[in-house]
């Protein structure tokens, strides 16, 4: 008798919503991610001038720091699958801190490229374990939306940075701006330390209902990942492929973008709107990912399964972006024109919450390692976008529209990935509520 009765106080009880909580530090980290990252685009003029470097050699910055992003991403991400998102995050959040930091103590090229690569290094790994702590701690119907909230909350603190940095320039040094840029990172491990848990169950305010409801969330260790299944898999390797083209395209928007407006649209960089243009690409993209978010499950309603609702936003986010993208070399205008790539930026991260939600699904308890995959292509492909568009600048005479068409080019293909990939199987269908 008392067993039934505890059985229906549990029916009767409503779960708590201790799990929003790791959404909220999820989107702090967000934040902070992306003004580290886009702090120095932002303040490259500035970084630059006093440290004598040409636009090649700073392209060679961007570069060196996304492709050891990419590098490590992997690393990181099967470190979350085998030890779980708390240490790892905190080796994440507190290498990058001091490597932020470190930048305003850059000297000449070659210790800004040092300092930038081991930035990357060390910030490899954040959104791998940020979906591999909500596949621990939301149900799976709450995770795309919950990877929507997060990326739109990426993209505003990356579309508020230029008015940060703008801000604090004036102020400040970019060296000391640096410093306090890492600072925050530190505050925010200290938090996230101290209250998260690999484990819902080992929260204390976590309630028996609220437990049921994560039951069958995967929150061990594994075994050894089985690469050969991931290498063999045509989803994994879509996945990346897709991803690939959707960030070497948008990482126009957080590298070369400021020099863009200074060079092909003639702004001052001291003129007000010009921080409001530069962040304008980021602020809708955040749009574009909480819009792809909050529709997709009526889409998959309305489309019969999260397969083509997933595909829908794929193709037709990367066809938007691509077109908007040449509609943009054809205003004169650099208030219209910078419109229009924002509103590319918008269609991209439309793509962005299936794209994760797609790795929590397929990957399941491996989860981390396929997030960290696909992002380990995204940034290799904003790494060659970031080295290679000075060179298309040479060759093109200094005409920016030519970089342009490669980006709307590589949009288009991304298409194609998407008509293919199947988002939504798991990899290995047995475990998936083991």
């Amino acid at each position: 008798m008392a067993s039934s009765s505890s059985k229906a106080n549990q029916a009767l009880q409503r779960p708590t919503k201790v799990r929003y909580i790791v959404v909220v530090f999820a989107v702090v980290l967000a934040i902070i991610t992306y003004i580290d990252r886009v702090a120095l685009g932002q303040a490259a003029p500035q970084i630059s001038k006093d440290l004598g470097l040409s636009k090649t050699e700073m392209g060679w910055v961007f570069s060196f720091f996304l492709t050891a992003y990419a590098l490590f991403e992997i690393p990181s991400g099967f470190l979350g699958d085998r030890l779980g998102a708390r240490t790892v995050l905190m080796r994440i959040v507190v290498s990058w801190s001091v490597f932020v930091a470190a930048t305003g103590q850059a000297f000449n090229w070659i210790s800004l490229l040092i300092v930038q690569t081991l930035f990357g290094a060390g910030e490899a790994g954040a959104f791998p374990n940020i979906a591999k702590a909500f596949s621990v701690w939301l149900p799976a119907e709450e995770r795309v939306r919950a990877q929507g909230i997060v990326w739109l909350s990426a993209r505003w603190g990356g579309a508020f940075t230029p008015l940060l940095v703008f801000g604090i320039l004036k102020m400040v040094s970019w060296r000391v701006a640096f410093t306090i840029f890492g600072l925050l990172g530190a505050i925010w491990a200290v938090f996230f330390y101290r209250w998260f848990r690999d484990r819902p169950s080992d929260n204390p305010k976590v309630n028996e209902a609220e437990r049921e409801l994560l039951k069958y969330n995967h929150v061990g260790g594994h075994g050894s990942v089985p690469w050969a299944k991931f290498a063999a898999s045509k989803q994994v390797w879509l996945l990346g492929a897709q991803y690939f083209c959707l960030s070497y395209s948008w990482y126009f928007s957080i590298t070369w973008l400021p020099t863009y407006l200074r060079e092909a649209r003639h702004m001052d960089p001291k003129d007000s709107l010009f921080p409001i243009l530069a962040g304008l690409p980021l602020f809708l993209g955040g749009i574009g990912c909480f819009v792809s978010g909050f529709i997709a499950k009526p889409l998959t309603k309305m489309l019969g399964s999260t397969r083509s609702a997933r595909r829908a936003l794929g193709c037709g986010g990367f066809l938007l972006a691509s077109s908007l993208i040449v509609l943009s070399t054809f205003l004169e205008n650099p208030i219209p024109a910078v419109i229009a790539l924002a509103f590319a930026s918008f269609s991209n991260d439309l793509v962005m919450p299936g794209s994760w939600g797609a790795c929590m699904d397929v990957g399941g308890k491996y989860a981390g390692t396929l997030s960290g995959t696909m992002n380990m292509m995204g940034n290799l492909g904003g790494a060659v976008a970031s080295a290679l568009a000075p060179y298309i600048l040479g060759w093109a005479g200094g005409n920016w529209n030519i970089v342009l068409y490669v980006a709307a080019g590589v949009y288009f293909t991304g298409t194609f990935f998407w008509l293919t990939v199947d988002p939504v199987t798991p990899l290995e269908p047995a475990e998936a509520h083991a």
